[in-house]
């Protein structure tokens, strides 16, 4: 049976980590997609802000998440993935914060990512095609940055995982970073021929798909084995949502905003044996805090469901 995973944010706390991954695992959880990026919000970083958690060494950054590590092993609870923080390049802030992000943020998420056993790290392509004048240029520095993290992360046995994005034009969604499969596919490729290893995978976003309308079947089949971590989620087709699966709808007669049947499609015929995570953390704030387990134990069904067809 496929696993089931949920991101922490707005569920485990530093205060009590404990309480939100024995809640996850009583939901019916397995794994956790740990919210590493809750610690450096990208909102803030879009406008040239930077807090200083990462300046910690990694002694004490250890110290800080040990609990979050015990509370999970305590619960049951298998971190499987993470999201590095993001952006990691800002376009048009001063250097030091880019430099800051570069050089001391990314080497020591992976460290995180290495002390709670995680294999799997998330990281946002930087959006620069507006900026450089061609998605090429915008891959050129991209790459420049996972060659950057390649030898730590081939040192750690840890898989940097891009992400398919999204790029907002006023009011419309436009495709951002790692949109077209078989570029992407080529690249990962590439740079895991280059490196002798598998250091590079791919975490195919769903929500992100809807958004600009890539044919997700399609996506995922050319994707294929590439295809490490998964953000299930759902939209209006208009906004970055992230909320539950099949939550709206295209016509009166509830045919889905998102092509659910051939997500489905795709993971079973890649022979998928992931983990069917959710990236659904703005689901939880939403409802009453007496609803939240009800929540969480809802996606599980739903992931549930999902891995009874892939697996048929």
């Amino acid at each position: 049976m496929l696993q089931i995973g949920m991101q922490t944010r707005n569920i485990v706390y530093d205060d009590n980590p404990i309480q939100g991954f024995e809640l996850l695992r009583n939901a019916g959880f397995s794994c956790a997609d740990f919210s590493l990026n809750a610690y450096l919000d990208n909102k803030s970083l879009y406008k040239g802000e930077c807090n200083k958690f990462f300046d910690q060494t990694e002694e004490k950054l250890e110290v800080f998440f040990a609990p979050h590590k015990e509370a999970a092993k305590q619960a049951g609870i298998r971190i499987h993935q993470m999201h590095m923080p993001y952006p990691i390049l800002v376009p048009k802030v001063n250097s030091e914060i880019n430099d800051y992000l570069w050089n001391v943020v990314a080497p020591k998420s992976l460290k995180i990512c290495k002390f709670l056993d995680c294999k799997y790290i998330v990281i946002h392509g930087f959006k620069l095609a507006r900026y450089l004048g061609s998605e090429e240029l915008e891959w050129e520095r991209t790459e420049e940055f996972l060659r950057f993290m390649a030898p730590l992360a081939k040192e750690l046995g840890i898989v940097l995982c891009v992400e398919n994005l999204y790029n907002s034009m006023g009011s419309h969604m436009a495709e951002g970073p790692c949109c077209d499969a078989g570029k992407t596919a080529e690249r990962i490729d590439r740079l895991n021929e280059e490196y002798g290893a598998e250091v590079f995978g791919f975490c195919f976003d769903v929500g992100h798909a809807n958004l600009v309308g890539l044919d997700i079947h399609e996506f995922i089949k050319t994707m294929g084995t590439r295809l490490k971590v998964l953000h299930i989620h759902d939209n209006d087709g208009v906004s970055d949502l992230h909320q539950i699966p099949y939550t709206f709808t295209k016509t009166r007669e509830n045919k889905s905003s998102t092509d659910w049947e051939g997500f489905v499609k795709g993971l079973k015929e890649i022979g998928f044996q992931g983990v069917l995570n959710f990236e659904a953390s703005p689901v939880v704030s939403a409802f009453p805090e007496v609803l939240k387990e009800d929540v969480l134990q809802f996606l599980v069904k739903i992931g549930n469901d999902f891995a009874n067809r892939i697996q048929k």
